[in-house]
């Protein structure tokens, strides 16, 4: 259990209208005649530490509250089915990847808050099949690039070639103009090329010959990562490393589920069946609802002292953009649990798959991982 002390969170609807208070910790009384004052007067019994249990209302008239959700035990605020559409998408893709729910659900809360994911694992793992699982479930165009050594940026912008007939250069698109992008083995391509997608995975974006193009909605790059001691392997600079929202790992399924993978169709067969449970606009609703999820104050001083522990500890610590990372995949994970407002649960969901691979290049401690570093963190800094 990670230290906690008591705290109250208020959505914004609870401000608004003070019959109803969400608290953790102790049990709080509130009506429109308190004038927003809150009563801390302290039940009688144990309160559970598990977050169902801690978590109670307690409300003078018993009207139902669909604005508040902070935890199962509250209504859920999904009035449109969101929750619904995002589990039927990730459900799909879990008969496809079989045995790592933990992994593709992070996988669509990168995609639901608009970032980018990076893979790094061995091969034959079903790296390419998650990523194009993810396109297929949701009718979104694929490209794949694989990179080389000898592969160079304008093998992934795109090309300006002369065309005689109208006397002119005209820029050929390169496989970069899509809506989801695998780039395949990308420690295997030279400095040169890797920075070629800076631009895009930040603004997207490309500049080319002085001409600015824009990238199709939306824009996700799911890029695979070979270990580092792998032959051939040219290591991700810190930019870029920081321009993935999250890093996860796959790892080998369990025993009863590779059972299942040797029993069932080929994933192949299965990958051309996939048929898209959701549209593109549909996804593009979505990620603007992510954004709109409320983070009480007490949630993001959690957050900041999440990011002031790593600096004091670490020789560079999180960046201010790994915060807005780390908020708004807090923000997707609260979404796809049906919650509108983000619990430091959620922080806690997906804070190593944000922080480990910022934190994995700290010069100071060469013998831990990023992911040690991370649950370090999260461990040791207490929730508000």
């Amino acid at each position: 259990m990670l230290p906690r002390r008591s705290s109250v969170f208020f959505s914004t609807a609870a401000k608004q209208d003070t019959n109803y208070i969400c608290f953790a910790g102790s049990s709080f009384y509130a009506n429109s005649k308190t004038n927003g004052k809150v009563n801390t007067n302290r039940e009688s019994g144990p309160i559970k530490s598990d977050v169902e249990a801690r978590v109670k209302v307690r409300v003078r008239n018993q009207k139902p509250c669909p604005h508040i959700a902070f935890a199962k035990a509250i209504a859920h605020a999904d009035h449109l089915g969101v929750t619904d559409h995002v589990d039927t998408f990730t459900k799909q893709i879990c008969e496809v990847i079989v045995g790592k729910t933990q992994a593709v659900k992070l996988a669509v809360a990168c995609l639901l808050a608009r970032g980018h994911l990076l893979i790094e694992d061995i091969p034959g793992v079903g790296k390419t099949m998650l990523s194009q699982a993810l396109a297929r479930s949701l009718a979104l165009a694929f490209q794949r690039i694989q990179f080389t050594s000898d592969l160079l940026p304008a093998d992934i912008l795109g090309n300006s070639i002369f065309d005689r007939s109208e006397q002119r250069f005209v820029f050929h698109r390169g496989p970069l103009f899509s809506q989801v992008v695998l780039v395949d083995e990308v420690n295997r391509a030279t400095a040169k090329t890797q920075s070629a997608l800076l631009e895009a995975m930040e603004e997207h974006h490309i500049s080319v010959d002085g001409v600015t193009y824009e990238l199709p909605e939306p824009f996700f790059v799911i890029a695979t990562q070979n270990p580092q001691h792998a032959v051939g392997t040219f290591p991700l600079p810190e930019s870029q490393l920081d321009r993935f929202l999250m890093r996860i790992e796959l790892g080998v399924p369990d025993r009863a589920s590779e059972r299942a993978m040797l029993l069932g169709m080929d994933r192949h067969e299965m990958l051309k069946e996939l048929k898209p449970v959701m549209s593109p606009r549909a996804l593009i609703e979505i990620q603007d609802k992510v954004r709109k999820i409320y983070a009480s104050p007490a949630l993001l001083d959690y957050l900041q002292d999440l990011l002031d522990a790593s600096r004091q500890r670490h020789s560079t610590g999180l960046s201010p953009r790994a915060g807005l990372a780390l908020l708004h995949a807090s923000q997707a994970w609260a979404l796809m649990h049906g919650r509108e407002m983000v619990l430091p649960e959620d922080i806690q969901a997906a804070g190593i798959a944000v922080m480990a691979h910022r934190l994995g290049h700290d010069i100071e401690q060469p013998g831990h991982s990023g992911r040690t570093l991370a649950d370090n963190l999260l461990h040791s800094v207490p929730v508000p």
